[in-house]
C-alpha cells in the first residue's frame, strides 16, 4: 500500500501494555472489509447500524482509553489516532463515531470518580456522546451544582449513547467573577435529541442536535476546563496514569484526525490499484505508465506519509510530556493545535488531489472515491481543523498577543 498504509512504525508505543495496543489496532484493521462493505448501508441509515455497534464493542475500541480499574485498556493516546487511521480506511462514518465515543472514557477519567461511578457502576460499556460547544449552553450556579439549559447540534452518535458531555458558558450575578467554561455530564433521560443530521459528508455519524431545558446537575458531574488544560485532574485521584493527565483541549484535534487520516489513505491505495489496471479512455495508454498518474500517487502520499507523522509524533510526545510531568506553556498548545489542523488540511488535499484525477470516475456514485472526498471535506470543515482559526491563534500567540482559544 503506498504511504505506508497506516501501520504502526518505530514510534508506536513501547513499555507495559504494548501488547495490547499492538492487538487492538489489529482489530480494528481486521474489520475494514465487512466495514467497507457496509459504508453504503452506514450513510442511508444516517447513522451506525446495530451490527457495527456490535462489532466495535465486541473488538473493545470503544474502551481503548477507559482506565483499567473499570477493566478498560487504558492505552496511550496515540492509539486513538492509529485505530481511526485504521477504521477511516473502511468507512469515515465509522471512525468518527468510534473516535468521539472512544475519547468520553478518556475524558470521563478526568472526572469526579462519583461522575465515573454513575457511568460505569451500572454498565462500564456504556457509550457518551458530546457536543462541546460552549455558547450553545448556559447555566447559572444553583445549591449543590448548576442549572443548565441550551441547545446543542453536532452531537455525533448521540441515539446510540446513554449519557452525553454537554459544553456550556456558567454566568454569574457578579461581573466581576466573570464567566467559566464548563462540561455537564447528563443521562439520556435529560436531554431530548431532535434527527436533524442530513448531510453530504459524514452521513452515518447521526450527529444530531440536543435541547436541555432547566436540568439541575450536580456539581460532582461537572468538570471546569480550567480543571483540564494538563496536569493532575479531579480524576487524578483513581486515575493517575499520564493519560488523564494531558491538556484535552490542546490534544482536541488529535481526536478525529486519524479520520480524515485513514479517509486519505484508503482514496490513495482504491487510486494505485485503479491505475495499476486501468488504460485511459481516451487513448488505451496504461495509466500506470502516464508519468502525470506516478506524480499525483507521490504527491498525495508524501501529504498522507507527513499528515501521519506529525499526528502520531505529537500525541507521543504528549504522552511522554505528561509522564513526567511537564505542561505545554501556550506556545506549545496553540503549536498542537496548529499542527492538528494543518495535518487534516494535508489529508484534504491528498484525496482532492486524487479525486480531481480519477476524471470521469469519481463521479459515480456506486464507488468509494465521491464517498471518501465529500467525507474528507467533512471532517475538514470541524473547527478543530479549520487552519485560519488555528494559525491565527498561533501566530497570535507567537507574537506576543492573548490567545483567542479559552479552551487552552
Amino acid at each position: 500500500m503506498a504511504g505506508g498504509g497506516g501501520k504502526p512504525d518505530a514510534s508506536s508505543p513501547s513499555g507495559p501494555g504494548t501488547d495490547s495496543y499492538v492487538a487492538m489496532v489489529a482489530r480494528a484493521r481486521a474489520l475494514i472489509p465487512e466495514l467497507r462493505d457496509r459504508a453504503s448501508k452506514t450513510e442511508e441509515l444516517r447513522r451506525l447500524p446495530p451490527e457495527t455497534e456490535r462489532d466495535l464493542h465486541d473488538a473493545g475500541l470503544f474502551r481503548i482509553l477507559q482506565p483499567k480499574r473499570v477493566e478498560g485498556a487504558e492505552l496511550d493516546y496515540v492509539a486513538l489516532v492509529d485505530c481511526a487511521d485504521a477504521l477511516g480506511q473502511a468507512d469515515a462514518s465509522v471512525a468518527w463515531n468510534f473516535a468521539n465515543l472512544a475519547s468520553h472514557h478518556w475524558m470521563l477519567g478526568m472526572f469526579d470518580r462519583q461522575a465515573q461511578d454513575a457511568v460505569w457502576s451500572r454498565n462500564a460499556d456504556a457509550l457518551i456522546a458530546s457536543s462541546f460547544i460552549f455558547p450553545a449552553g448556559r447555566a447559572r450556579k444553583a445549591n449543590g451544582g448548576y442549572v443548565l439549559r441550551g441547545h446543542w447540534p453536532f452531537s455525533s452518535g448521540v441515539e446510540s449513547c446513554d449519557w452525553n458531555m454537554l459544553a456550556g458558558v456558567v454566568s454569574s450575578d457578579d461581573e466581576a467573577d466573570g464567566i467559566e467554561y464548563r462540561i455537564f455530564l447528563l443521562n439520556r433521560s435529560e436531554y431530548r435529541i431532535n434527527d436533524t443530521w442530513n448531510a453530504t459528508g459524514l452521513c452515518g455519524t447521526g450527529s444530531n442536535d440536543v435541547w436541555v431545558e432547566d436540568v439541575f446537575v450536580a456539581e460532582k458531574m461537572t468538570v471546569a476546563v480550567s480543571e483540564l488544560t494538563g496536569g493532575p485532574t479531579p480524576g487524578s485521584l483513581v486515575n493517575p496514569n499520564a493519560l488523564y493527565a494531558l491538556p484535552v483541549f490542546s490534544l482536541f484535534p488529535y481526536v478525529l484526525s486519524g479520520v480524515g487520516l485513514g479517509n486519505a489513505q484508503a482514496c490513495l491505495n482504491d487510486y494505485v490499484e485503479f491505475a495499476r489496471h486501468r488504460a485511459s479512455t481516451y487513448n488505451r495508454a496504461k495509466l500506470s505508465d502516464l508519468q502525470t498518474t506516478q506524480i499525483k500517487i507521490a504527491e498525495a502520499s508524501a501529504k498522507i506519509d507527513a499528515a501521519r507523522l506529525v499526528m502520531r509524533t505529537n500525541c507521543i510526545d504528549a504522552m511522554d510530556d505528561a509522564r513526567r510531568g511537564y505542561v505545554p506553556d501556550l506556545a506549545g498548545k496553540t503549536r498542537l493545535r496548529r499542527d492538528g489542523a494543518f495535518s487534516v488540511q494535508l489529508c484534504t488535499e491528498a484525496v482532492s488531489l486524487l479525486f480531481a484525477a480519477s476524471g470521469a470516475r469519481s463521479l459515480f456514485t456506486s464507488g468509494a472515491l465521491q464517498r471518501q472526498f465529500r467525507d474528507a471535506h467533512a471532517v475538514n470543515s470541524h473547527l478543530a481543523f479549520n487552519f485560519d482559526a488555528a494559525g491565527t491563534n498561533y501566530g497570535r500567540v507567537a507574537l506576543g498577543l492573548p490567545s483567542e482559544n479559552l479552551t487552552l
